[in-house]
């Protein structure tokens, strides 16, 4: 039998399905087989029939959502009409990667894994269920896997196991080659054009916001940095409602950019177009020609922890022995323990990583460079104001991280330390963004009530929803909000009393270090079981938390879950069986995130 060629189909929505897919295509690289990668909707999914050899890796997003790159894959494959075994020449298999702290743990992919089997196609292996809560992340169930999963190719293809594999650190050949231009060669005419072809905002034609505040809503002496900012969206026929989210794409610093063209000997300014070595479209969000600045500050992802596959290809340009037996160590699944304890857990970027192994750093080719890094991933907030009481305006509510590692640095966040960092009152300052729908849903009818469980930054969508709701005359709207501080860290509070003084909002806090014994927003809600019974079983009110993914979310479900026992009368499993109930129906909706 030929050998056959490898079909890897990624969904991602942070880029970590989408580097574990590259990885599994160098893989098969290196076992010299044929090999395209690509995400779920770059392909023509009316093709998969005729496919002999595919892996699916695909993320779990939102409340057990597909990633936005999947989504036209995943209402294709679900179609009542496709025929029980279209499938059945397609032999596959399917690599989730999830975090089990969220209730619907890799959802995504169980559920496709049980599609594909509908559909005929035959699973070489079991699922597998990668977790970012494990101590070496998803690489601790990733590793097994594809050792199965070429232990089964290699029995199904013999001519495969024939040939001898090229070892892991000889180098593979870049996805793209640089062409350098000379100064004298015009751009004009090729960024204008590049300019003139946008269109709505999206991901790759984001919307220039005019930034015209950035204010920080937390008291100077809190530790924590809380900032409103307020973008002006005029001109940008962007729409939105409560629940929506807002995407930004950061940059990295200025020192950042400066010492990485310093450690590999790139002039800023110089100018380049990319040509892709297997006709592969160049990245979109690329401009052609496009300067060094550019690509470093606004695509490569210098400043993140570096995932193990960075350690991979760098170990491929080590010629220095000491350097490049660590970087075969940090790259061997034996290894991964150390790769944490080094990278992972101190949270080191991959910038630092280049400054401890200098000799390697001085031998990586520009060809490589957008191997070796990921692209920036934007950040997702949610939308904190209503266009109807805010016209032509968006606002986020925005925490800056900050904190400190064994490293001497402190850690910054990329994307909030950048959006910190701008300040409209020195000169304009634009960033580029675009709006996408978010998964919390509004009740319609005026006289459905909502009960908002938000403690800290998680009010943000629902003062959107409020806004919106006030300003349509809806009235009935329970808040419950949690902060440390009545006097710190108390978000919105002169608008949540103007609200309850026209009758427009019951509020109830919980300020957590403002007493001995700390008080969080579920024991507010235990605190008022009568109010929710009323509201949710005499009046169909629907029931929103939003926040820390960590304990919050089900510690305010259990209070729930105990309010429904001790007012109605029902048993644990009942109350369990009603809360089950709401979600599906959508009365129990949550946004949560880690």
């Amino acid at each position: 039998m030929s050998g056959p060629s490898l079909l890897v189909l990624y969904g991602s929505q942070t880029g970590t399905a989408q580097d574990t897919a590259y990885r599994i295509g160098r893989q098969a690289q290196r076992r010299h087989l044929k090999v395209r990668v690509l995400p779920l909707d770059g392909y023509n999914v009316a093709e998969l029939i005729s496919e002999s050899l595919v892996v699916f890796v695909c993320s779990t997003t939102g409340q057990g959502d597909p990633p936005d790159n999947m989504k036209n894959f995943w209402r294709f494959l679900f179609r009542k009409s496709l025929p029980v075994g279209s499938l059945s020449c397609l032999d596959c298999a399917v690599l989730g990667l999830g975090d089990s702290s969220y209730p619907k743990f890799n959802f995504v992919a169980k559920k496709l894994h049980k599609r594909l089997l509908q559909l005929g196609a035959g699973m070489l292996i079991p699922v597998g269920l990668g977790d970012d809560q494990h101590d070496l992340g998803p690489d601790a169930v990733i590793d097994p896997w594809l050792r199965s999963f070429w232990e089964k190719v290699l029995v199904l293809y013999p001519s495969v196991s024939n040939m001898e594999p090229l070892r892991e650190d000889d180098p593979l050949p870049p996805s793209y080659t640089f062409q350098f231009l000379d100064e004298e060669t015009d751009q004009t005419e090729v960024l204008l054009r590049i300019n003139s072809e946008q269109t709505g905002p999206s991901e790759f034609r984001p919307f220039p916001a005019r930034m015209l505040s950035n204010r920080r809503v937390t008291e100077p002496s809190h530790f924590q940095d809380v900032r409103l900012m307020e973008f002006d969206i005029s001109g940008s026929n962007i729409e939105f409602a409560a629940g929506d989210i807002v995407r930004i794409c950061p940059q990295n610093s200025a020192e950042d950019v400066q010492l990485f063209c310093q450690l590999l000997r790139l002039d800023p300014d110089s100018r380049f177009t990319l040509r892709a070595t297997d006709d592969a479209p160049v990245p979109a969000r690329l401009p052609q020609p496009c300067s060094v600045r550019h690509l470093v500050e606004r695509y490569l992802d210098i400043a993140a922890v570096p995932r193990r596959s960075f350690f991979e290809l760098l170990s491929g340009f080590a010629t220095n022995e000491l350097e490049r037996d660590k970087l075969a160590e940090f790259s061997s699944a034996a290894g991964q323990d150390q790769l944490h304890s080094y990278c992972n857990r101190p949270r080191r970027t991959a910038l630092e990583v280049l400054s401890d192994f200098p000799h390697t750093t001085a031998e990586i080719k520009v060809d490589h460079l957008l191997d070796l890094f990921p692209e920036i991933q934007p950040r997702s907030f949610s939308i904190a104001s209503s266009l109807k009481v805010h016209p032509n305006r968006l606002q986020i509510l925005v925490a800056v991280v900050l904190y400190r590692s064994k490293l001497f640095k402190p850690r910054r966040g990329l994307c909030s330390s950048w959006l910190a960092s701008l300040d409209p009152e020195q000169g304009e300052v634009r960033v580029p963004l675009w709006v996408k729908k978010g998964s919390l849903r509004f009740p319609k009818e005026l006289e459905t009530p909502v009960i908002l469980v938000g403690p800290g930054t998680g009010v943000a969508p629902f003062r959107s929803a409020l806004q919106e709701r006030v300003s349509e005359g809806k009235t009935a709207n329970v808040l419950f909000f949690g902060c440390r501080s009545e006097s710190k860290d108390f978000y919105f509070r002169s608008e949540w009393e103007d609200m309850m003084k026209a009758g427009n909002l019951r509020l109830f806090t919980a300020f957590s270090r403002d007493q001995e014994e700390k008080v969080y927003v579920q024991h507010r809600v235990r605190e008022n079981t009568a109010l929710l019974w009323e509201l949710m079983t005499n009046k169909n009110a629907c029931f929103y938390i939003a926040g820390n993914a960590k304990q919050m979310p089900a510690a305010v479900c259990d209070a729930l879950k105990e309010a429904l026992q001790q007012e109605g009368g029902v048993s644990a499993e009942e109350a369990e069986q009603m809360l089950a109930a709401m979600e599906k129906t959508g009365r129990l909706q949550s946004e949560t995130w880690s």
